[in-house]
């Protein structure tokens, strides 16, 4: 047998022949001998193998009813993603049930005994959803027993895989459908992270992945995930897997001193509940613990909406509570978290903690804050309470709570409501400490709220914030009254809290195929990103051409000779600037930053020996991937830096992004100057960047009539004409 080496990318394997030499010599030499010669051997022969990854599932996983499936289906986008460190191998098989009474059971499948002979250092579990169907549910009662010995029989393969199990995404099917969207929700999801918990296993949560609103562009039948939808699953895993996590924690219990702490699940992740001087206390524990020790403190409502905080774990924070019910932000709640802040921060964790507000949360969360800025490295605040006098008082728009106010003026030591109306220490008062700390603060409101009112509340504290020059971010609910708090998909919320600790990705700089399939892109029928990126390459290849134009739909819309491309408004005024066969496209619609720059780097443009390159790539960044201008940025400059490489004979001109919105003050016109500023003050190195927005708007920064569509995003003919007029002035410099 060979030996095996692993690392934390790769495994090493030394040959048998090898083997048996290493181990000759062990017998001969002492430990310093044996030393130098492993080293010797580990240099000159080792062959390094790719960690192998086993996605075992049902049709989601095999990729049912996506076009182009095998390049497509989760498990191949989450390869690209991953790269070559890693090997990615679908195991998935339509149909298939957990129950091994079911109508399909997955354990009778030669896709199973393939996931086993595979000898996989991972293994992604996803199954659970056919297991619904009636037929297959009437044996309920073994589910979780057939699951553990598939988890059991994965454990005991020989290359001890770490095993990860994922819940199943939400079904939008109606009542009645054959597979029970209920049951999914309620039954399945809570037995797989019952048994991730059980078997100490690590869980990723896919359920609130799309959110709660069907979305037919991700699930076009309301069950299977289409490309664009799969490619949303293969990023969530991908961020969990590069989470860069410590090698050898405290244990927790011991850097904690709770020994005796009662144990308790919290959706599969470990939780201890224990007191600090006599308060109850709970901390959850992330599978992996992410570098740095970071954690999220819950004010109130511990198990309200907590898909935030399953988000966090899988990112490797650590998600605590102290009890300050019944406090509402007073003094004794502030001393109560000192305590506990002092007792965490001593055990290793984080000194800047993030804090998370839900309604009368806020007063804690806030007013902790206010006394301890230097500790906080961000608030997260939903529908909070800002001001006291609102809620629970009742002195405006809200009816407030007789009960609560009761008890809240007993708590801050009030002896009547007129002291408590003259106080100036509310949440909203404490806008220039959170100003001068600049600690990062995101509102999540529901307009239509009646309890907690966001005109005397958010909108005062906003306000304020503004004028002390420290804008906060808010998400604006449309409709939506004091519940339900959060977002069902948290994924904005998260992703605000990790760049507020450091930990964020710029997904616009890693490189990755586009998934797009729709036939409205001006595609030939039956074609998928995959297939029009080669046409591009085809198109290009051995030619020799005075221009080539990088980019999305946009860039797509000027046409060219490509054969998948039915829809080219801007080809004949490319022709008439350029010359015909002078030129190429090579933009593909809804392709992001990310997306080109996989193109540029790995497919072979170079073989056209262009001439000239025009870059406009970013505006799918910010209305698709929602995307912040910074981030979107740094994805132009990324794609600029990698065609100036794979190009050094051409002349590149960065156009950054064309505007959009049709008024200056839109928001996304807002965010298109935000990335031009950025972009004028970047330092390129042979690379000439021209901000493209006065071609197309007046004086007053509104958009010329007749170049852009409806949506003020694409060009018609006469803006193609006004942008191919531009760069062919440009080209004649």
């Amino acid at each position: 047998m060979p030996v095996r080496l692993y690392t934390a990318k790769q495994r090493l394997v030394i040959p048998p022949q090898q083997t048996k030499i290493i181990i000759f010599i062990m017998k001969k030499l002492n430990h310093i001998g044996i030393f130098l010669v492993c080293l010797f051997i580990t240099i000159q022969s080792f062959a390094s193998e790719p960690i192998r990854v086993a996605c075992i599932g049902n049709s989601i996983t095999y990729g049912a009813f996506i076009p182009n499936r095998e390049m497509n289906c989760y498990p191949a986008q989450l390869q690209a993603y991953l790269g070559d460190g890693y090997e990615v191998k679908n195991f998935g098989a339509s149909g298939r049930t957990i129950l091994s009474k079911g109508d399909y059971p997955y354990s009778e499948t030669d896709t199973y005994k393939a996931s086993l002979e595979y000898q996989p250092d991972i293994v992604l579990i996803k199954l659970g959803t056919n297991d619904t169907k009636p037929q297959n549910w009437k044996y309920k009662n073994e589910f979780k027993d057939n699951y553990q010995t598939l988890i059991d029989t994965y454990r005991n393969l020989k290359s001890h895989p770490r095993i990860i199990l994922l819940t199943p995404i939400r079904c939008f099917l109606p009542e009645g459908s054959e597979i029970n969207a209920q049951l999914i929700e309620n039954e399945v999801r809570p037995t797989v992270e019952e048994l991730a918990w059980k078997n100490q296993l690590e869980i990723i949560n896919l359920f609130n992945l799309f959110g709660d609103q069907w979305d037919s562009v991700m699930l076009p039948d309301k069950l299977h995930p289409s490309s664009i939808g799969a490619g949303v699953m293969a990023q969530k895993i991908y961020e969990y897997l590069a989470v860069k996590t410590t090698a050898s924690p405290t244990k927790l219990q011991t850097s904690l001193g709770i020994q005796d702490a009662k144990r308790f699940n919290f959706h599969g992740h470990q939780g201890y509940e224990f007191e600090n001087e006599g308060v109850k206390c709970l901390v959850v524990e992330p599978a992996k613990e992410a570098i740095g020790k970071p954690w999220m403190i819950r004010a109130r409502f511990w198990g309200h909406e907590p898909q935030t905080a399953i988000a966090l774990l899988e990112h490797g924070f650590h998600i605590v509570y102290c009890d300050v019910a019944d406090l509402y932000g007073s003094d004794k709640a502030v001393q109560r978290w000192n305590s506990f802040y002092k007792r965490m921060v001593k055990a290793g964790f984080n000194k800047k903690v993030a804090l998370e507000g839900m309604s009368r949360g806020g007063l804690i969360v806030y007013n902790w804050a206010a006394q301890n800025p230097e500790k906080v490295a961000c608030i997260y605040a939903d529908a909070p309470v800002m001001d006291f006098k609102s809620w629970p008082m009742g002195q405006g728009k809200s009816a407030g709570s007789a009960m609560d106010t009761k008890q809240f003026l007993n708590a801050y030591g009030f002896k009547n409501e007129a002291e408590a109306l003259n106080w100036k220490k509310n949440p909203i008062d404490c806008a220039p400490t959170m100003a001068k700390a600049g600690i990062p603060i995101l509102h999540v409101v529901g307009d239509a709220d009646q309890v907690v009112s966001v005109a005397e509340n958010t909108a005062i504290f906003e306000q304020r914030m503004e004028e002390l020059h420290a804008p906060i971010t808010i998400i604006h609910k449309p409709g939506v009254d004091h519940h339900p708090h959060s977002l069902n998909n948290p994924e904005p919320i998260v992703q605000f809290i990790l760049k507020a600790t450091n930990r964020a990705e710029n997904m616009c700089v890693h490189p990755v195929p586009g998934n797009e399939f729709r036939s409205a892109a001006g595609w030939t029928q039956n074609s998928d990103w995959n297939s029009v990126a080669k046409d591009i390459t085809a198109t290009l290849n051995g030619k020799h051409l005075k221009l080539l134009l990088l980019g999305n739909s946009i860039t797509q819309g000027w046409g060219g000779n490509r054969k998948e491309v039915t829809y080219k408004p801007g080809k004949e005024a490319m022709d008439n600037a350029i010359g015909k066969d002078n030129w190429e496209s090579a933009g593909i619609s809804g392709d992001r930053t990310q997306n080109l720059l996989w193109r540029v780097r790995y497919d072979n443009y170079n073989s056209c020996h262009p001439e000239n390159i025009v870059i406009a790539i970013g505006i799918n960044n910010l209305i698709s991937g929602k995307d912040s201008p910074e981030n979107t940025a740094e994805g132009i400059i990324a794609v600029a830096n990698e065609v100036r490489k794979q190009f050094p004979e051409s002349r590149i001109i960065l156009l950054g992004l064309f505007p959009s919105g049709k008024e200056q003050q839109s928001k996304v016109r807002t965010q298109c100057d935000k990335i031009h500023d950025i972009l004028q003050h970047h330092r390129f190195e042979k690379v000439e960047y021209i901000n493209p927005t006065k071609w197309f708007t007046e004086a007053d920064g509104t958009m010329k009539d007749g170049l852009y569509g409806n949506d003020y995003i694409h060009f018609t003919g006469e803006g193609y004409k006004v942008a191919a007029t531009e760069i062919a002035k440009i080209l004649a410099r």
